[in-house]
């Protein structure tokens, strides 16, 4: 599989919105918001030129009023494609919020144990593989990077489309660390239940022990802004591994025009899990296994 993205330009992109629709359940104490990116407003931090889109700023300020407004408890801020593998200002976000914030850097199999050690010491538990956008590190480097980071218990995020994962299956499941697959599987909706990709996906998490973040419903979804049609993957994915499904808002919903309502994605989670101790596994205990919390 080609794991390169051609970049021919950087569209920007709409900045999130502020307010969010209120809760339809109780949020519990302790919940975790497992996927949102952190963007500085200052040059020191620039972007690289190979991105696929230009977000506006979405600073640690806005991050953690977003967190507040969800009534999450804790977050994982994951490396921004457009940062490349410069996590400076991801590190420093996490450096300022020991407590309550851990992370998923971006880096090159070339990178020193002294560097791997300090982004642990920040708060880092796993690199990504991003084949979806420019600026990431594509999946010639997955098992070099698994062998690097198996020492500190990390685990490895895929941000992978899953019709892909045929191809891919017996790469992915040799690795020697936990894999995490984020947005539902990023496939759209309109693939169907049973194509061959999400069949994969149900394979790895009920037979290899991988995770799933119900997150980006917006990005599969042909049904904005109630995302309906995504219910019955979220359902399925839920039903076949409970214990190894995280939320996430990906927020500030970066390569988008039309935004989500933040909260909206939240209140999901009450029609795809309707049962509270479901959501509790999925918002408090699966994170705080996977990320240390």
């Amino acid at each position: 599989m080609n794991d390169t993205v051609n970049i021919t330009s950087a569209p920007p992109c709409a900045p999130a919105w502020e307010k969010v629709e209120p809760a339809v359940f109780d949020v519990p104490v302790g919940a975790v918001d497992t996927h949102a990116h952190v963007i500085s407003e200052l040059a020191s931090y620039p972007m690289v030129v190979e991105r696929s889109y230009t977000p506006p700023p979405a600073p640690e300020k806005n991050y953690l009023a977003m967190l507040d407004a969800l009534g999450m408890t804790y977050g994982v801020l994951v490396q921004i494609s457009v940062y490349g593998t410069d996590n400076r200002y991801m590190v420093d976000v996490l450096r300022r919020h020991r407590d309550r914030l851990r992370g998923v850097a971006v880096v090159s199999p070339e990178v020193t144990d002294r560097e791997l050690k300090m982004l642990h010491d920040a708060g880092v538990r796993g690199v990504r593989i991003n084949v979806l956008f420019g600026g990431g590190i594509g999946l010639a480097a997955m098992e070099r990077l698994a062998h690097r980071i198996k020492h500190l218990r990390w685990h490895m995020q895929f941000l992978v489309d899953v019709r892909a994962l045929p191809e891919l299956m017996p790469r992915m499941t040799q690795l020697p660390v936990p894999g995490v697959i984020d947005h539902l599987g990023h496939m759209p909706v309109d693939a169907g239940l049973d194509a061959p990709g999400f069949v994969a996906l149900r394979r790895l998490v009920a037979d290899h022990g991988y995770w799933v973040k119900l997150s980006g419903a917006y990005r599969i979804s042909d049904r904005f802004q109630t995302f309906e049609d995504v219910t019955p993957f979220a359902r399925a994915l839920i039903e076949d591994a409970p214990e190894h499904m995280l939320w996430g808002s990906d927020w500030p919903h970066v390569s988008q025009i039309r935004m989500p309502d933040t909260g909206r994605l939240r209140n999901l989670l009450a029609d795809w899990a309707p049962d509270a101790e479901t959501r509790r596994r999925i918002l408090i205990d699966n994170p705080a296994r996977l990320y240390g919390f």
